[in-house]
């Protein structure tokens, strides 16, 4: 049998393209293991797939002042030593890494026993955790063909990002039950990140009244952010955070508000939703929302608002465009090359595996 080792972890987003390759390699015939942190969010999200897993020590590489600075670079050599010794153990035959700092010691280690690494980066630019990681690579996935100019001309290949399949299992009017919708609006979906946003939901909420006058909203505002003074509100209803209802809520919206997290967007083209990017500003992030929101804009995949541009009568107006010409975005979205990353990412590790 084939065995594969997926790696990444630190964020929701490094995890879940992988989940999504998990039920095309049990296809494929692969033995599949998963190397992460101790304790990050990729432990309990791989352990419910029951995949094993193997806990490793991680450090981040900070780019500013921080006591942590002095000590993380002994829990990546801790990180590079436990790799070395699960590769040699688990011996697999190709390694597949979506990213984070706990991914830098299992590529390094990869490489060291020569077994052939796959990377996905799904920023317009790469991370600081892929660029340490790129030199051992064979292969290097990508989301944006702006990113391909960035990268080795011989080791990229754009794919897009892998979705899971259950996105597309969704069930409209299970979605409408769900939400008590009762009347039948276009409905408009608001998702601020795995963590919320603040100020997107402010915005919304800001606008809400004359929303309402025109769609049924689902907002999806993040741990802690519920506004309990509209809770009951017809027409709006909130949640923290969703899983299991999360492709029905898909399927019953119009259109979609949503900060431009590289996976967040591909899900968003792969289920062809048109949407309003409001990305995370350059003061709080390295900017990479800003360049993935522009790139598709570009593509004509959808509309785009900085949160400096934002003000009540834009927002709303934008959205209400965004509706009524939602046809124009969904028909440049069929054209994109980016579909079918599953298939071209597991082609990728096939091949690979073939030549080990």
């Amino acid at each position: 049998m084939k065995r594969i080792i997926l790696t990444g972890g630190g964020t929701a987003g490094h995890v879940t393209p992988n989940m999504a390759l998990i039920p095309r390699l049990r296809e494929l015939g692969y033995d599949i293991e998963y190397i992460g942190s101790y304790n990050g969010i990729e432990k309990k999200l791989i352990e419910e797939m029951n995949i094993p897993y193997y806990g490793i020590s991680s450090g981040k590489l900070r780019r500013y002042f921080d006591l942590k600075n002095f000590s993380d670079p002994f829990k990546v050599l801790k990180g590079c030593a436990q790799a070395l010794r699960l590769m040699k153990k688990r011996r697999p035959d190709v390694v597949f890494s979506k990213g984070g700092f706990v991914a830098v010691p299992v590529v390094f280690a990869a490489k060291r026993r020569g077994i052939p690494v796959i990377i996905h980066e799904s920023d317009m630019t790469p991370g600081l955790a892929n660029r340490l990681a790129i030199p051992f690579a064979k292969k290097i996935c990508c989301n944006f063909p702006e990113t391909l100019k960035n990268l080795p001309a011989d080791k990229a290949v754009l794919t897009g990002s892998p979705i899971r399949a259950e996105l597309h299992s969704g069930d409209a009017e299970a979605a409408r039950r769900f939400c008590g919708f009762t009347d039948h609006k276009p409905v408009l979906m608001v998702i601020g990140g795995s963590l919320g946003s603040a100020n997107v939901n402010a915005a919304i909420r800001s606008i809400l009244p004359r929303l309402l006058e025109r769609f049924s909203v689902i907002h999806l505002c993040g741990s802690g952010k519920l506004d309990e003074s509209l809770i009951g509100t017809p027409g709006y209803v909130q949640y923290e955070y969703i899983k299991e209802e999360l492709a029905d809520l898909f399927a019953l919206s119009d259109v979609v508000v949503s900060r431009a997290g590289a996976n967040a967007i591909c899900e968003l083209l792969d289920l062809r939703k048109p949407a309003l990017l409001i990305p995370l500003g350059s003061a709080a992030s390295r900017g990479d929302q800003i360049l993935n929101a522009q790139s598709f804009h570009r593509q004509g995949f959808c509309e785009l608002l900085t949160e400096e541009e934002l003000n009540d009568d834009l927002l709303f107006s934008t959205i209400c465009r965004l509706f009524e010409e939602k046809e124009t975005y969904i028909e440049a979205m069929e054209k994109s090359e980016l579909s079918n990353a599953i298939e071209k990412i597991t082609d990728l590790i096939d091949r690979e595996c073939r030549h080990a």
